[in-house]
């Protein structure tokens, strides 16, 4: 789901009111967003909301998943499917995940 050009120019704006650590690490979190639903699309065989013959499944929300980046900490939302498993290519890099993972259940305790 790319975003619009009024979406794109309302994210610019609150860029400019913000640190700029925070603007790269949201701007890397928009794109890896981006980058995880155009996967999912070319998983599923349609884009959300889209009648397809090709659609392998039907997208059921999300699960939040936090992923550990030089940028910082990015909250990334991942679709779940109603049948099968889906999960980005960016998971090649497990020790991100499971690193962000500890640190929740370390901040719990």
């Amino acid at each position: 789901m790319a975003l619009d050009q009024s979406a794109l120019l309302d994210l610019l704006a609150q860029l400019k009111l913000t640190d700029v650590t925070d603007r790269i690490r949201s701007a890397t979190e928009s794109l890896y967003q981006e980058l995880i639903d155009a996967e999912a699309t070319a998983f599923i065989g349609a884009a959300p909301f889209e009648r397809s013959d090709g659609r392998t499944t039907h997208r059921n929300g999300t699960r939040p998943r936090t992923l550990t980046t030089t940028a910082g900490d990015l909250d990334l939302k991942i679709p779940k499917l109603r049948a099968g498993t889906f999960f980005p290519a960016l998971r090649s890099r497990p020790v991100e995940w499971c690193k962000s993972r500890q640190a929740r259940v370390a901040s719990l305790t």
